[in-house]
């Protein structure tokens, strides 16, 4: 049986505990500074704490980093080093040359580096790219993307040393979703209410990606909504048609066909049950099926990873300049 040291016991720990849980795994530590609600963690799903990261490893065969994006890096390393499996939230660490020595590290060890892009998982989001792919719509033209949300209220999010901010720990989702869809990002052009202000105590912004296929995607993220409130949507408009996941709408997708010449062909609707599996468990299952040989192809590669972030720190840097950034730029 797979055994598996979770570090992290906040947010997206407790997610990541509570998917693992579905599958025939052995979740065997938590491992976490806040002993409280790892030991919580750790009681709901019938294991136990250890002091140190060492201790983790050791008794594990992959380790599942749900930390600050800042410390992603060094565990990763760490676990790696010692020949055991990653997965790694989003973003796959905090800068680029980090990133970088991650997959290098984890190539040379031989395991695997899963990197938990999770929009990839969502029905809505996934039907699109399938959608795409069939050429339902043609030659994908113009993407709108959209994520905005209340501000996070940990502390470690507030210090973009730690957290790279809104745009890279929000808008990273869609920008690896435009990538995934409209291909590779040549620039970005961030405008943003911290890139203009930087003691702002919330955060808007919207980024132009401009892809080698020609295509632009237009995306917005927000740190800035009332508590509570989440919103996301997606357009994707062809030179054949469109597909609409509209923002607050409950229904997961429709796609609006352009009419052939004589015909009065209805827009198609694709299957309206999201909701089946919740997205983070279908994730951790597709890893789970990477990690023992059910699966060849993973749905996001550490390389994908790598590439989000590069267009994130990219955002970062065109909303600090005024300007467009090229990718190359970032290294």
């Amino acid at each position: 049986m797979l055994k598996v040291g979770l570090v992290g016991s906040g947010f997206m720990g407790s997610t990541h505990a509570a998917a693992w849980s579905t599958l025939p795994v052995e979740v065997v530590a938590i491992r976490s500074i806040d002993d409280e609600r790892a030991r919580q963690l750790a009681e709901r799903y019938h294991t136990h704490t250890v002091d140190t990261l060492e201790e983790l490893i050791e008794a594990v065969d992959v380790v599942d980093i749900c930390t600050p994006t800042d410390l992603h890096g060094e565990m990763a390393l760490q676990a790696a080093r010692a020949g055991k499996h990653v997965v790694c939230e989003k973003p796959l660490a905090r800068t680029y040359q980090q990133a970088k020595e991650m997959i290098a590290v984890c190539e040379a060890a031989g395991v695997m580096l899963l990197v938990a892009h999770v929009v990839r998982f969502f029905p809505e989001y996934a039907l699109a790219k399938a959608a795409v792919e069939r050429g339902d719509i043609g030659k994908v033209a113009v993407m709108r993307l959209t994520r905005c949300a209340y501000h996070p209220r940990l502390e470690w999010f507030l210090d973009p040393t730690r957290s790279g901010g809104m745009i890279l720990d929000l808008m990273i989702h869609d920008f690896d979703y435009a990538r995934w869809v409209a291909g590779e990002v040549e620039s970005v052009y961030v405008r943003s209410v911290r890139g203009l202000d930087p003691a702002a105590p919330e955060d808007y912004a919207v980024a132009i990606l401009k892809h080698t296929s020609g295509a632009l995607s237009n995306v917005e993220g927000a740190w800035a909504y009332p508590a509570g409130m989440f919103r996301t949507a997606l357009e994707i408009a062809g030179d054949a048609g469109l597909i609409e996941h509209p923002a607050g709408s409950s229904v997961p997708l429709e796609i609006h066909m352009k009419a052939a010449p004589g015909s009065d062909a209805p827009a198609v609707g694709l299957p309206s049950s999201p909701l089946a599996e919740d997205p983070y468990t279908t994730q951790i299952r597709h890893f789970y099926d990477l990690l023992t040989g059910k699966a060849a192809a993973p749905r996001v590669t550490a390389q994908d990873g790598l590439a989000a972030l590069r267009i994130a720190l990219a955002g970062i840097e065109s909303a600090r300049l005024g300007r467009p950034v090229r990718i190359e730029e970032v290294q």
